[in-house]
């Protein structure tokens, strides 16, 4: 099986790796990818979310597969324009993908599907904005309507804080707080099945403490030993199944991943959001435990024929995220990155890289992704952070406890 990856993150680059150790892969193309994929993959300069150009280049290439990984070219079409061209594609149409373009309609989605999430308003004006922030109080959850990259979302306290977020967007999602363990848990789909893979936990904020601003992700782990038992199915019996059967009446059947981010409340599971794609930095570790062939599952998924739960490896994995100075606002880019060989228990996942005069350099906020792995959630942390202090980046940071 040939296959094309689109993106250029540690999402894409975790993709690939996994899609390498399958023995049904026969070859790996990804566009326009990063310095760590390039090891591993054929890399083709294309304009990610530029349909036509992603459709030629799959046209080219005689790939069977394409496998869109962010949320900003299925937003785009990219996903219509490949299955136009008759080639199987991971993810979702560019109509099925406004899940996360648009959390307006992941919210009416929600309703219509009896989802259980946090009560909210759709605000257009400071007027309304302000209203809903009184009405729903603090802590004031202000959510950007589009797409943000994992940063749109702001949560505080501070009121005039959550009303500048609502001013600076055209249109916010208000509502209200979820207080819980927040959880990730991906599903497979084919437009009418879905499976489960293994839930994760992420840490947004910037610094150490869940301080500082939203960030794309700092670090993630799995499995979760405290999660109770049953959970997952409770989440695919009154979130996922629900969704995309909503989904699939409008019309809109769902190929792809469906990324759910929970808050697990003193009610049980509620939906925080949606996304349209793995999540980043939680496929860094999701798909380290699988041990069932991503490219078969990648295929079924594009081809309707997914059956089956898919089976993971005992034991942990633990990533951490080395970001470039000034993230998450504006990073500093060009420096040299050393010391990337793996250890036995950990290796790393580019993100934001690129190759420049034969050096490997920051071309990103989150540049690397540190995967350590063990037989428990504390060895493979203490792997992932040994090998986080051999790698050097200057003005780079990273949070200290992830996974503690």
């Amino acid at each position: 099986m040939r296959v094309l990856v689109i993106g250029s993150g540690g999402r894409e680059h975790a993709l690939c790796r996994s899609l390498s150790l399958d023995p049904q892969v026969s070859e790996l193309h990804c566009a326009p990818g990063n310095a760590g994929i390039a090891e591993i993959a054929t890399l083709h300069p294309v304009a990610a979310t530029d349909p036509a150009a992603v459709a030629a280049l799959a046209g080219r290439l005689g790939v069977d597969l394409v496998v869109v990984g962010p949320e900003a070219p299925l937003v785009a079409g990219v996903a219509d324009a490949v299955r136009a061209a008759g080639i199987a594609c991971f993810g979702p149409s560019r109509e099925a993908a406004m899940i996360e373009g648009s959390k307006a309609f992941a919210k009416e989605i929600m309703t219509a599907a009896g989802v259980p999430t946090a009560d909210s308003r759709v605000c257009t004006t400071a007027e309304e904005a302000a209203q809903a922030l009184d009405a729903f109080g603090p802590p004031y959850v202000v959510k950007d309507d589009g797409l943000a990259a994992g940063k749109g979302v702001v949560v505080t306290d501070d009121r005039q804080a959550a009303l500048e977020h609502a001013r600076a967007c055209e249109r916010v999602v208000i509502e209200e707080y979820l207080d819980g363990p927040e959880v990730s848990l991906f599903a497979l789909c084919d437009g009418g099945t879905a499976v489960p893979l293994q839930p994760a936990q992420d840490f947004k904020r910037a610094y150490d403490g869940d301080q500082g601003p939203n960030t794309g992700g700092m670090g993630a782990y799995t499995p979760l030993p405290w999660l109770a038992e049953g959970v997952t199915e409770q989440v695919m019996r009154e979130v996922v199944r629900p969704t995309v059967d909503e989904l699939g009446r409008r019309g809109l059947p769902y190929q792809g991943v469906l990324y759910v981010g929970l808050a697990i409340t003193a009610k049980g599971p509620k939906v925080i959001e949606f996304n349209a794609r793995f999540g980043d930095p939680e496929t860094q570790v999701v798909l380290d435990r699988l041990e069932t062939p991503l490219g078969g599952l990648l295929h079924a998924c594009a081809t309707g024929t997914l059956a089956g739960e898919p089976e993971f490896r005992d034991g942990s994995a633990v990533t951490v995220v080395i970001a470039a100075e000034n993230y998450p606002g504006d990073p500093v880019k060009g420096d040299v990155i050393t010391g990337l060989e793996p250890t036995e228990s950990a290796y790393v996942i580019h993100a934001g890289t690129k190759r420049e005069n034969g050096d490997i350099v920051a071309n990103g906020g989150r540049v690397l992704s540190v995967v350590g792995t063990g037989p428990d959630q504390e060895t493979a942390r203490r792997n992932a952070y040994d090998l986080v202090s051999r790698i050097s980046l200057r003005g780079s940071h990273y949070r200290t406890d992830i996974a503690r």
